[in-house]
């Protein structure tokens, strides 16, 4: 038998619950989280950016930019169940795609490098943890349930069940853990990969 998919707004509404220990009622969360509120615009935004009404999708987005601090491009794929905390400052690119789970704080950019033509923007798997004021640039790939620290710069792919800090990011944790040997061979993989792609 097929799982009946939840709607948006109880799904919004339970992520906000499960990750944001002051959120106290549906009410208050639907009405007073712009996390929340710039995810639901964007579904309409990303709905007439399908329909060929690219000028209403960016107004409708430029708008809710305004109100809500949070600037998602028509474009940007974007899953139910995504948490956004606080929010404020937040950018998601137009090729940027965030599936369920995921949860970005405020500050937090997906974004391009400049150099990039087509996939532009970065890619986050499943249940990854983007960090406040992390800085995510180019079609990069952040793995499933990876972790990114605050303010770090991401310029290269993340394995699943990493975590990684700083400026550019390195690898500090596998799976929770501080395995030298495993963290330095992802390291050397990360780095090759890439100075190859920038050749």
């Amino acid at each position: 038998m097929k799982e009946k998919k939840k709607g948006f707004w109880r799904e919004g509404v339970r992520v906000t619950r499960e990750n944001d220990p002051a959120a106290r009622t549906s009410l208050e969360i639907i009405l007073t989280y712009p996390g929340l509120k710039a995810l639901a615009a964007h579904r309409l935004s990303h709905w007439l950016w399908k329909h060929d009404a690219k000028l209403l999708a960016r107004m409708n987005s430029q708008l809710w930019r305004f109100l809500t601090q949070i600037e998602i491009h028509p474009g940007a794929e974007i899953a139910n169940g995504v948490f956004i905390d606080h929010g404020s400052g937040l950018v998601i690119g137009e090729t940027a795609i965030v599936e369920t789970g995921v949860k970005l704080y405020h500050g937090v950019t997906l974004g391009g490098t400049g150099k990039d033509s087509g996939k532009r923007h970065p890619t986050v798997r499943k249940g990854a943890l983007i960090s406040a004021h992390a800085q995510l640039l180019g079609p990069i790939e952040i793995g499933e349930n990876a972790k990114v620290g605050a303010s770090a710069v991401v310029v290269t792919d993340v394995p699943n069940d990493v975590t990684v800090v700083g400026i550019p990011a390195k690898v500090v944790r596998v799976n929770g853990k501080k395995d030298e040997s495993i963290i330095n061979s992802l390291e050397e993989m990360r780095e090759a990969s890439y100075h190859s792609s920038h050749l």
